[in-house]
Order: structure tokens, then sequence, then C-alpha cells
């Protein structure tokens, strides 16, 4: 397994974000190993608070100096709240982008496309296969 961690409670996209379920409620973040390929983060931009979601619609993007990418969402639903912070210290996501670096909360329509993400195990097996 390569250099960056994983926790076991989150599910996890080929498209490396990463979501936390607590009731409706999704959390939705950049995983360890997306952070660490893309390097050094400066600049995060999300959607708003109120906009709504398809699922596998994009919530915002994350560039760094080597790439930019876009970030997908794995549920339909609202944006209840975005991490705002990030946009004035986007480097948290390199430091810590399981806590203080998640970027969006979904009140999601529909869990069940999580069930299709890979668990922490599935997600380590993918990044070495990269």
């Amino acid at each position: 397994m390569g250099d960056w961690t994983t926790k076991a409670e989150l599910k996890y996209a080929e498209t490396d974000e990463w979501f936390a379920v607590a009731g409706d409620i999704v959390t939705a973040g950049i995983t360890d190993y997306a952070q660490d390929q893309l390097n050094d983060i400066v600049y995060v931009e999300f959607k708003d608070a109120g906009d709504v979601l398809e699922t596998g619609e994009s919530f915002g993007e994350v560039e760094s100096v080597k790439a930019a990418s876009e970030l997908y969402s794995a549920v339909a639903g609202e944006i209840i709240e975005v991490n705002s912070a990030l946009e004035d210290a986007p480097e948290t996501l390199n430091a810590d982008p399981f806590g203080a670096g998640w970027m969006v909360k979904i009140r999601a329509n529909d869990l069940s496309p999580l069930a299709g993400l890979m668990d922490a195990a599935a997600y380590d097996a993918y990044c070495d296969s990269r």
C-alpha cells in the first residue's frame, strides 16, 4: 500500500472523493491519496449552500500547482453547508483532508448510490493499482 491513509467508516469514489454519512447528511471531501497526487493545493471553489445537485454532478473544483480537478457528488440533494474556510486556506486539504478539509455537506434525497462506492480496503487496492 502507498503512503496515504484511509478511514474505515467512509465510502470512496473512483474520482477520489470520500463521503461520510450521518442520518441523511452526507459530508464530502477529497482523499489523502488525492491531495498527495495533487501536491500543493492552491485554490478551491464550491457551489453555494442551497444549490441542488444530481448524483454525479460536480459540487466544485480543486486546483494545485500540478492540476485542476472537478469534485463530484455521489448523491443527489441540497448543499446545506460549504467549508468556506478552505477558500482562504486551501492548503488545509493537504494537511487534514479527512478533518478540517471537509468540503460540503449535502442533505441527500437518497443514500442508495453510496452502496456502489468502495470501502477503505477496496479504495486502497484501487489506488495501489494506479
